[in-house]
């Protein structure tokens, strides 16, 4: 009789599946669309390919700066975790793909039980053995056929958490180098400053002693020597908090680096050359190169496949079960005559859980609204840092040109005031002395011109979606 019944249950299950196979019930994904612009803000693209696709070794040539990068690739805690994220997502994969297969469980009991005399109501007969052992082994297996694509659905969701855990992983591969670099850059920058300063302090002690000189010739009066005095330890002041500003810069890229906070071997400002061959590609692209745009599509395609999941739950689930093994009384007669199996499809319909299959199906469609938002926030974020990277580098570029102008017409203006200072008496020394304080904040502003350049190539690197290549 009961392969009788799989007579009936396999040709409605192949009836099932062609309904599946015809689309009946899964939507198929396609990456969506946002209607995002083809081109960048005020920037006319010229080139198909992008600095993107290049390795980060290219675009950062510092051999110093390259070993900080492989050290932090290798020791950064938070890339770290986020390659255990991808460890967890493939196993979650693996599960996933395993809910295609049948279950199979085996089980070995031994059961002793005696009945009462009453229960077995033999009257008077007497020596009747009431005690019974039996003696069972078996194998149970349990089958659902994916109908309506709800595993298929599951499997598909799992794979997308999972391209999205890698994606993610290569957005902080991204992420981590661009930080490196910056810290980096932020400490030559210091640096320079410091150098800046230093000699700056050097020249403020000449000062006090050539105000003294002078109003000891009566050139200027003590008002002269007293500000002097108070700018060279204002500079002494300067020195001290740019010093503490490059501890702190340390101390947080060795923490970036995942080592002991100490000192960072570095280079010079002067030695960085910024990468000028800035292709920037089509828009189109930063879909193939953005590791956080993919992780976003991912996270959306996987919401996609949860509503599919949770229609397939208004439908039908069918199940094939099977047990079968060996059952004795006897330990000499189990292999004996003692075969039993069962074999059982079945079909169950949601009846009562109708409120609940709705309620997911809502929340289900919620999340994958949510997820189609952020993964527009993130093309327009993308957008967005490109055009503050390519308007930041041409800036840096054009500041660069206006400040060496800048800082050469007040070293000429220093030179002027003071020989005026020294030779006739249509200065003094607060003009010398502003006219010096104009030349240092030049200078220190030339350094953050350099800086921004070299930092706004690297912005824009990781903007485009460079910094995963090896």
């Amino acid at each position: 009789m009961k392969f009788k019944s799989l007579i009936y249950i396999i040709p409605l299950t192949l009836i099932l599946l062609m309904l599946n196979s015809c689309g009946v019930m899964n939507k198929k994904y396609v990456t969506p669309d946002a209607e995002f612009s083809e081109s960048y803000r005020d920037t006319l693209v010229t080139d198909s390919t992008s600095i993107a696709t290049l390795p980060w070794k290219e675009i950062i040539s510092d051999s110093t700066l390259q070993n900080l990068i492989e050290e932090g690739l290798q020791n950064n805690l938070d890339l770290k975790t986020a390659l255990e994220n991808i460890n967890q997502a493939q196993a979650s994969l693996t599960q996933a793909r395993l809910s295609f297969l049948p279950s199979l469980e085996g089980s070995a009991q031994v059961a002793r039980s005696k009945t009462s005399e009453a229960a077995l109501n033999f009257g008077s007969v007497s020596g009747v053995n009431l005690n019974t052992t039996t003696y069972t082994g078996q194998l149970s297996s349990s089958w659902e056929l994916d109908v309506w694509g709800k595993l298929r659905s599951n499997k598909r969701s799992v794979l997308a958490s999972f391209l999205k855990t890698e994606a993610a992983a290569r957005a902080v591969q991204t992420q981590l180098i661009s930080d490196i670099v910056e810290g980096y850059y932020n400490l030559l920058a210091l640096d320079a400053q410091l150098a800046i300063t230093q000699g700056t302090l050097e020249n403020r002690i000449k000062d006090q002693e050539t105000m003294k000189f002078l109003k000891e010739s009566g050139v200027v009066d003590g008002a002269a020597v007293v500000q002097s005095e108070a700018s060279r330890y204002a500079i002494e002041t300067t020195i001290k908090d740019i010093e503490v500003s490059i501890l702190q810069e340390e101390n947080a890229l060795s923490i970036v680096l995942g080592r002991v906070p100490g000192t960072i071997e570095r280079s010079s400002l002067e030695d960085q050359t910024a990468y000028s061959d800035l292709k920037i590609g089509l828009p189109a692209s930063l879909l193939r190169n953005r590791p956080d745009i993919q992780e976003a599509e991912m996270a959306f395609r996987a919401a996609f496949e949860d509503v599919n999941m949770a229609k397939a739950y208004f439908y039908p689930s069918l199940t094939i079960t099977a047990n079968g093994g060996l059952s004795s009384l006897s330990l000499s007669d189990f292999f004996d005559g003692s075969l039993f199996y069962n074999v059982v499809g079945g079909l169950t319909q949601p009846i009562f859980a109708n409120g609940e299959n709705k309620a997911r199906l809502k929340i289900d469609k919620s999340k994958q609204q949510q997820a189609f938002y952020d993964y527009k926030a993130t093309w327009l974020g993308a957008g967005g840092e490109i055009s503050n990277a390519l308007f930041l580098y041409k800036k840096a570029k054009e500041k660069q040109e206006s400040r060496a102008h800048q800082i050469s017409a007040l070293e000429k203006s220093v030179a002027f005031t003071q020989a005026l200072l020294e030779y006739s008496s249509s200065t003094n020394y607060t003009d010398v002395l502003s006219t010096k304080n104009n030349l240092l904040a030049a200078q220190l502003d030339g350094v953050n011109d350099k800086q921004q350049e070299l930092q706004a190539v690297v912005q824009l690197y990781r903007a485009l979606g460079g910094g995963w290549l090896n």
